[in-house]
């Protein structure tokens, strides 16, 4: 409990007359007879006030938050005296994190139960947890401030945004796929297994037209095929020192393993066996590939608490991994940051081992500013110089990536915040082509 400003007051009002006591010894009583007063009408209101025990407290909250976006937690409170209660509670979120709606400020018949919200928002993945409550109200007399730390702990494990999931769901089914960046309505063929027959359409190749249908009706009828089921499409998560590199604010990591799960989604929509691996100076998960749509969620639950490590990258070591455990063809998809030139040279040299047994798809996140420096206007010599020197590291950095493509290795370049929708288009395209 703390006094209030009211009660300082009353003190200092009692004050008053022990000042002027100093001039007449006659004011001593009355200085004595105010602060007695006070101190009895600050017992009596601590006796009259409930004590913080009779509040209990409830928090209702998701056992899984996602990271970065609002997630809402429910307090429910209960007065159990004889009194009106009007209490502040403030809760304690996983850290870090940024909450709106605290305090929450509940008014509490006698033995009734009021329930209050606010949204959280995690700012790392991970397991985490809620601690305690704070609980405050003011005195029946308004003179005291009486507070508790209610422990209150609530496990919670902090997932990936995995609500892009269904977000790419809903579009899907509104067929607004365009709006997000993607640039296919459904996965579609030039081979593979026979679907239906449909009107004929401009961008049609004429080899799908089907001449017996066409003269029954008519009118041009193409044959439509679906994409090949069943393939094996196996993700490799670099999780070493270049990963914890940021762009707004949100680690390249962190944008790479969304775009993993993302991409996890369609391609077991599409039938395809999904598996993953993330690694560093060692090999960090190893997620089985699974398949069918349920299969996200072995994914995601085996890689939320994952972080990037402050160890350089070991591709030796992950491309030796792959090879030994995965022995079926497949689409093996790197996903890193290579820093400069000689990043990129060690990077190429070992990924080509898997050229020979899979087709291999290297994504390289961008450095964000560095572009932004080599596209700038220089203004004075000094600035030109940095620019000419951000141009000649992206230039040499051109120039390996087409040697790596020259070894039979697919490269996809893109900036963090469009690497969701560029991996994703990049493998329906491989899919529509046959390439796998």
């Amino acid at each position: 409990m703390t006094p209030r400003a009211s009660l300082i007051a009353l003190f200092a009002l009692g004050a008053v007359p022990a000042a002027i006591a100093a001039f007449h010894p006659a004011a001593i009583a009355v200085a004595a007879t105010v602060n007695v007063l006070v101190l009895a009408a600050a017992v009596a209101d601590l006796v009259l006030t409930p004590s913080p025990r009779v509040v209990d407290l409830r928090r209702q909250v998701s056992e899984v938050l996602g990271v970065g976006v609002e997630n809402t937690v429910t307090i429910a409170a209960t007065n159990r005296s004889r009194r009106d209660l009007r209490v502040e509670l403030c809760d304690e979120p996983p850290r870090p994190s940024r909450t709106a709606g605290m305090p929450l400020v509940l008014d509490l018949p006698p033995w009734k139960e009021r329930e209050g919200e606010y949204d959280v928002v995690p700012r790392r993945r991970g397991a985490n947890r809620f601690a305690a409550v704070h609980v405050r109200y003011r005195s029946v007399l308004g003179l005291w401030t009486r507070m508790e730390q209610r422990p209150l702990e609530t496990a919670v494990r902090i997932y990936p945004d995995v609500r892009a999931v269904s977000r790419f769901d809903l579009m899907a089914v509104r067929n607004r796929l365009d709006d997000i960046g993607l640039t296919f309505r459904r996965l579609r063929g030039r081979g593979g297994e026979f679907e239906r027959l449909r009107e004929y359409r401009r961008e049609d190749e004429p080899r799908s037209i089907d001449w017996k249908a066409t003269a029954k009706y008519d009118q041009l009828i193409s044959r439509e095929f679906t994409v090949e089921r069943n393939q094996n499409v196996f993700i490799l998560l670099d999780g070493g020192r270049s990963m914890r590199n940021e762009s707004d604010g949100i680690s390249h990591f962190d944008r790479a393993l969304n775009a993993a799960i993302i991409l996890s989604y369609v391609a077991l929509g599409q039938g395809d066996n999904v598996g993953l691996m993330a690694f560093s100076n060692r090999i960090e998960r190893w997620v089985t590939p699974v398949r069918g749509k349920a299969g996200i969620r072995s994914i995601v639950r085996q890689m939320f608490d994952l972080e990037p490590r402050l160890e350089a990258s070991d591709y030796a070591l992950a491309c030796e991994e792959v090879v030994r455990r995965q022995r079926k063809r497949a689409l093996v998809i790197l996903i890193s940051h290579t820093l400069d030139e000689q990043h990129l040279v060690t990077l190429s040299t070992y990924v080509r081992t898997l050229t020979a047994s899979h087709l291999l798809l290297c994504v390289l996140l961008r450095d964000v500013s560095l572009s932004a420096l080599a596209n700038s206007m220089p203004d004075a010599d000094l600035e030109a110089f940095h620019v000419a020197a951000a141009a000649e590291l992206i230039s040499s950095q051109a120039r390996r990536l087409a040697i790596l493509r020259d070894a039979g290795v697919l490269v996809l370049e893109t900036l963090p915040g469009e690497l969701s929708t560029g991996l994703i288009n990049r493998y329906v395209d491989l899919k529509a082509r046959h390439l796998l």
